[in-house]
């Protein structure tokens, strides 16, 4: 039928029209055919797709057979049929000769055109890892909450580093936040939980129990898939034997994160019993690592060079303004701008380094109420766990 009106066209998975005057008689055609088929533009063509088939549908199946994320893709396009690839992609650039929608809403537009302006764009990867092309907007920005003013307040962008601590059900609530952020803006995530408090995250897949220890290498068999999160539970680990498992993870964790990316984020919860303020640095590490969420009800308590590298501190619950002097006097920032007050639930005080003094009192991202956790036994997850998703 399409034949017959003269489109000239390439019959597979994909049909290719090239006279945009004729998309009438391409309709006419499907609907008298009785197909489920979808058009879609690029310019001068329009082509002919089964539901659901874009670029974006063919991206992720070629990141799943690569085993990467698509939170380390850069798409670059031009016309309507990239919108979905760029929209998927963690970084998207529009080629100069974009068409106008592309180049409004991609994160950066290059200054040549056609394959020049893709050249353009790999010379940045090559260069500084796209560090020089800066997005025209933020996307996916992990919020912590909002100001007084109902702006966003979110961790930095790139290479982030932020203590979260404060009352336990309050300090929870907003690492709980941040892990369901991580989540939805599709970053994986590695948890490391000493206390088992962790372990009933339903997006997660916890490695080790409160009786059984885990094993690394069932971990690293878990964070080898981009689309899954992971809790390891150290709760049967016994404490002086932590550092030495957390070392032991981070060197593989390491290899992983410098030829894949992942895992994106690090939370590390009740950090204190992991990295103590008397660890030598050949014991633990003695900076904050990039990407990292430490959780801890004693900032202070904390290795003093990591304290005073990390890029932010959070603090939630009623003796927060205590807690923030206490930090200030561990780190090198300068005295913190802010009002000695008693917070109120769902409320936490934000401090950055590249704010300088000025603290912010932000309402959490979300909040919900202390519960008391359950029996021991009603949170173990099956010591199965593991082998089950290694078997998938």
């Amino acid at each position: 039928a399409l034949r017959a009106s003269g489109i000239p066209l390439a019959v597979g998975h994909t049909i290719l029209a090239t006279v945009r005057p004729h998309e009438s008689v391409v309709l006419e055609a499907i609907a008298n055919l009785g197909l489920e088929q979808q058009l879609i533009f690029n310019k001068g063509a329009v082509m002919i797709l089964p539901p659901g088939c874009n670029k974006a549908s063919g991206l992720g199946h070629a990141l799943q057979e690569l085993g990467l994320s698509a939170r380390n893709c850069v798409a670059v396009g031009d016309g309507e049929n990239d919108h979905a690839l760029l929209e998927m992609a963690e970084f998207s650039a529009a080629t100069a000769n974009a068409i106008e929608t592309l180049r409004n809403s991609a994160d950066y537009v290059t200054r040549a055109t056609h394959g020049d302006g893709v050249l353009e764009v790999i010379e940045g990867i090559l260069a500084d890892d796209l560090a020089s092309l800066a997005p025209a907007k933020a996307r996916r920005a992990l919020k912590l909450g909002r100001d007084s003013e109902g702006r966003d307040v979110s961790l930095p962008a790139v290479g982030a580093s932020i203590v979260v601590t404060g009352d336990a059900g309050q300090k929870r609530a907003l690492a709980s936040a941040l892990l369901d952020h991580l989540c939805k803006a599709g970053y994986q995530f590695c948890a490391l939980d000493t206390r088992g408090d962790s372990i009933d995250f339903a997006q997660a897949v916890v490695f080790g129990t409160l009786d059984n220890p885990p094993a690394v290498d069932e971990v690293l068999s878990g964070l080898a898939k981009p689309d899954v999160q992971v809790i390891v539970c150290l709760a049967a680990v016994p404490a002086a034997n932590r550092a030495a498992f957390f070392e032991k993870l981070l060197v593989p964790l390491h290899k992983m994160r410098q030829t894949t990316g992942r895992p994106h984020w690090f939370l590390v919860d009740e950090a204190t019993d992991i990295l103590p303020a008397g660890a030598r640095p050949e014991d633990s590490p003695a900076t904050a690592a990039e990407n990292t969420i430490y959780v801890t009800s004693h900032p202070a308590a904390l290795p003093a060079d990591l304290l005073a590298s990390v890029d932010g501190i959070a603090v939630a619950g009623g003796a927060a303004s205590a807690t923030l002097d206490v930090f200030a006097a561990h780190v090198g920032w300068g005295r913190p701008a802010h009002q000695e007050r008693t917070l109120g639930r769902g409320e936490a005080l934000v401090w950055f380094r590249r704010a300088g003094p000025q603290v912010v009192l932000i309402d959490l991202a979300r909040g919900k109420p202390d519960v008391a956790l359950p029996h021991p036994e009603l949170m173990e997850k099956s010591p199965e766990v593991g082998q089950v998703l290694r078997r998938a």
